[in-house]
């Protein structure tokens, strides 16, 4: 689902010129507003969606997923990203996923806390997995017998 961006709604700021990681958002010289000049190019990461202040950036959605005539809008808050699918039979889907909250720089670097133990680093968790997620265990499968 490609991004595009409302014009009448875009600032300038160039948040999303910032975040995008395929470097397709650009800010168009006349208008003083953002432009996706990529849509095919987009990695559907939708960072840019959730760093407009504005809220000017919408997603195009595939067919598949919402049939021509929907309309897919984002809405961003503190902390949460809300994705409205309005299907052209008038039907609304919703969606709410948290976005991150915490300050820039304030998650310690991997090379700052302890090295992994031998047994860390031959299991399946990532490293400090359990202590960020803020479980003690995470759910995992028991491991099958191997067969020779």
């Amino acid at each position: 689902m490609p991004t595009f961006v409302r014009t009448d709604k875009c600032k300038g700021c160039m948040e999303c010129v910032r975040i995008c990681p395929s470097d397709i958002m650009h800010i168009d010289p006349e208008q003083g507003r953002a432009y996706n000049i990529e849509p095919a190019m987009c990695w559907e990461c939708f960072a840019c969606v959730k760093a407009c202040p504005e809220a000017a950036i919408e997603v195009r959605g595939y067919a598949d997923f919402a049939p021509l005539g929907h309309s897919v809008q984002p809405t961003r808050t503190p902390d949460k990203i809300e994705w409205k699918i309005r299907m052209r039979n008038g039907d609304q889907k919703e969606f709410t996923f948290p976005i991150r909250t915490t300050p820039w720089g304030s998650i310690r670097a991997p090379q700052e806390g302890a090295s992994p133990s031998a047994e860390a680093r031959s299991g399946e968790l990532l490293s400090f997995e359990p202590d960020y997620l803020a479980v003690e265990a995470l759910p995992t499968l028991p491991r099958r017998p191997t067969t020779a």
